[in-house]
């Protein structure tokens, strides 16, 4: 008999923490919540104080039972759930059914799954911490109150299996709202002057200025033409040359948000994938006889960016034996406050000198790839700044001046290791210049006007938008995965090129939810709940005054959308066509992934067509058919003839109807890192398309 239980929540993880603790610890799995709200009903006892009726989820039963008959051979049982809100409300849950003294050191906490990690822990047991507890049951209260009331309204009103959530409303109404502005956006024509000079034998280029000191816009093609009649020949004057040394700083090491951006960013990972991925890491990999199971990261659900003294300790080692002393940070150690000397940290590898060399023969390629990010982030976290040594040259003729940047790497620091990504792509490389000093002369060997136009806002990728979802401070590192997918599932919006687009039923639902719930689309109003639910957490707030304050105007809207809400019908438009099985005529229907063509004469007649749209341009190899953008079964867009399967024509990139200039054969759209560039299928041809 085993003298201590120890309960965690991964079975993947209880035989390498029972290894570490030794043959007087027996180490049990719940799986994840034991006791929880029932899914059949919302759970929630209004008239009671907004009581939470819990029950054992439905097939736990075994689980718990096994759980209890455990505990009554223990002589301790030490609750060692996920640090955080959630992982403290199991361990509160459990430890009710087993009878454990909530006021007893049951709770045992651990930011790592490694030998070192887990045995401190045990050293230092504490009680359950019950201002986590109620700040996690706030959360789960409110949600209930949200969605079990709005989304039976949506069923009755609009059709079956639509919700509306505190954080899904939001997300939603920021895609909504940038549809908006891209539909409502005039593109602006502007010009540029690019430049070509050589100073001495050294290729340069630089761009339109303005005069003297006056940076000017050129709006039309005038203004372009007014300024080349100012220039007087190609020789060209340096007036003024600025340098400067610049410091750039490392990123933090990760926390759930950021690894999930730049994930997605620099591995095409979703959010999702991203977070299945460094559970696993976390869990541990087997690495052979030798060490066992070892959790290869920290936990992955934080919003904290500290990093332990021993962390820092050891990657200080690791980067002064591969790098040397000068890539040493020297930043002093910033002070944390009483609420981030806890088990959180950021996410970072368990142990800097596990390289990603080390275990590319054992992980898979994802799990490599996403451990490689984790890893190089936190190394270059520890690092010494990059030193930039900048220069601006300004160029003169006549009145007009043009104007040269470069810049170089004096001193790598961090970036030798790693760069942070971006949601606008920009290049990191050398842009030398020649050496100049005011007085000498270059001469240009190319001017040429370029006429661009202004481009809409982006759409939101995942990436984008969960950035913007944690700076207005809706939702918690833990919701963000399960939004993105909430609202795709629903058919709320579908990804086109990794973007969200609405739907049109995501469009309808919005204009419901907006018109008599305004408050759960409000973001303002959201960004506050979420600081209220952090104020329990912090002991500040008796958690059910805060959903009182809310439920009590709540309660008149739902009377409201009740009587007021009218029937959304959503009616079959013609498409003209006729079933090719049945000839009945075809419809348009709005499903999951947006709207399809199917027959109207359905059940009867189950025929479903994708809706092809048009380019406006001729197949190049049958002449007859037209192309049509069409989606893999990935979701990926590619391009093929509308006469399939008689002609088998395909292309990933986008046909243009232009010819090659040069050898008459198909241009298409290429997507770059650095934008769109026109190129020939058959030759060398490039041009941008904006020229």
């Amino acid at each position: 008999m085993s003298d201590y239980l120890v309960i965690v929540e991964s079975p993947a993880k209880a035989k390498t923490i029972e290894r570490y603790l030794g043959k007087k610890y027996k180490v049990k799995a719940s799986i994840g919540h034991v006791i929880d709200l029932p899914k059949s009903q919302m759970g929630v006892d209004v008239e009671n104080n907004y009581e939470p009726k819990y029950i054992t989820i439905r097939g736990k039963g075994p689980v718990l039972q096994d759980l209890k008959n455990a505990a009554k051979k223990a002589k301790k049982v030490y609750l060692a759930a996920d640090p955080d809100r959630e992982g403290e409300a199991i361990a509160w849950h459990l430890a009710k059914s087993l009878n454990v003294d909530l006021e007893s050191d049951c709770r045992v906490v651990f930011n790592e799954i490694t030998k070192d990690a887990i045995l401190e822990s045990f050293k230092h047991p504490r009680p359950l911490d019950k201002d986590l507890v109620d700040a996690q049951q706030a959360r789960r209260v409110l949600d209930r109150l949200v969605g079990y009331n709005i989304s039976p309204i949506l069923w009755k009103k609009v059709k079956k299996g639509l919700s509306a959530g505190r954080v899904q409303s939001v997300a939603l109404r920021l895609i909504i709202d940038r549809e908006r502005e891209i539909e409502k956006f005039i593109p602006e024509e502007y010009w540029s002057i690019e430049g070509k000079f050589e100073k001495g034998k050294k290729a340069f280029e630089a761009l339109y200025f303005g005069k003297e000191k006056e940076k000017a816009k050129l709006t039309n093609e005038d203004e372009v033409k007014a300024v080349l009649n100012l220039m007087k020949g190609k020789n060209f004057d340096v007036t003024n040359v600025t340098k400067k040394e610049r410091k750039r700083n490392p990123a933090p090491s990760f926390t759930t948000s950021s690894l999930q951006q730049e994930a997605a960013r620099k591995l095409n990972f979703r959010a999702r994938k991203t977070m299945m991925l460094a559970q696993q890491l976390y869990e541990g990999i087997d690495l052979g006889k030798k060490e066992g199971t070892v959790g290869l990261i920290t936990y992955m659900r934080t919003d904290s960016t500290r990093i332990s003294d021993t962390a820092k300790a050891d990657a200080a080692e690791f980067i002064k034996s591969e790098y040397g002393s000068e890539f040493l940070s020297t930043k002093k150690a910033e002070k944390q406050d009483k609420k981030a000397q806890d088990a959180h940290e950021a996410v970072r590898p368990t142990n800097v000198l596990r390289t990603p060399d080390s275990l590319k023969a054992i992980l898979s390629r994802d799990l490599f790839r996403l451990y490689k990010l984790i890893w190089e982030r936190f190394v270059a976290s520890q690092m010494a700044p990059a030193t930039l040594d900048t220069v601006a040259v300004d160029l003169k003729n006549g009145e007009v001046i043009f104007r040269a940047n470069g810049s170089q790497v004096k001193f790598a620091g961090f970036m030798k290791v790693y760069v942070e990504g971006s949601d606008d792509q920009t290049d990191d490389k050398d842009k030398l210049l020649p050496v100049m000093e005011v007085g000498d002369k270059v001469s240009a060997t190319e001017i040429e006007p370029k006429q661009h136009f202004t481009q809409p806002p982006p759409r939101y990728s995942e990436a984008r938008l969960v950035k913007t979802l944690e700076e207005l401070g809706i939702g918690r590192p833990s919701t963000y995965a399960p939004t993105l997918d909430t609202i795709q599932k629903r058919g709320y919006v579908a990804l086109e090129t990794k973007r969200f687009v609405p739907t049109e039923l995501g469009t309808i639902i919005h204009q419901l939810v907006s018109e008599f719930f305004p408050k759960i689309v409000d973001i303002e109003f959201t960004a506050q709940m979420e600081r209220d639910l952090d104020s329990v957490e912090e002991g500040q707030v008796e958690w059910k005054k805060i959903i009182d304050a809310f439920y009590v105007e709540f309660e008149k809207h739902l009377e409201h959308a009740e009587a007021e809400m009218e029937k959304i019908v959503i009616k079959d438009e013609p498409t003209g066509e006729d079933c090719e099985e049945c000839s009945s005529p075809m419809v348009y229907k709005l499903g999951r992934y947006g709207k399809f063509m199917a027959c109207s004469n359905f059940p009867d007649c189950r025929n479903t067509k994708a809706i092809v749209k048009e380019i406006g341009v001729k197949c190049p190899s049958c002449e007859e058919g037209q192309i049509v953008e069409r989606k893999s079964k990935t979701k990926r867009l590619f391009y093929g003839c509308n006469q399939y399967p008689t002609c088998e024509f395909l292309s990933w990139d986008k046909p243009i109807s232009r010819q090659c200039p040069k050898c008459n054969e198909m241009l298409v759209e290429k997507k770059l890192k650095k934008g769109i560039q026109i190129q020939c299928v058959a030759c060398d041809y490039k041009e941008d398309p904006q020229s």
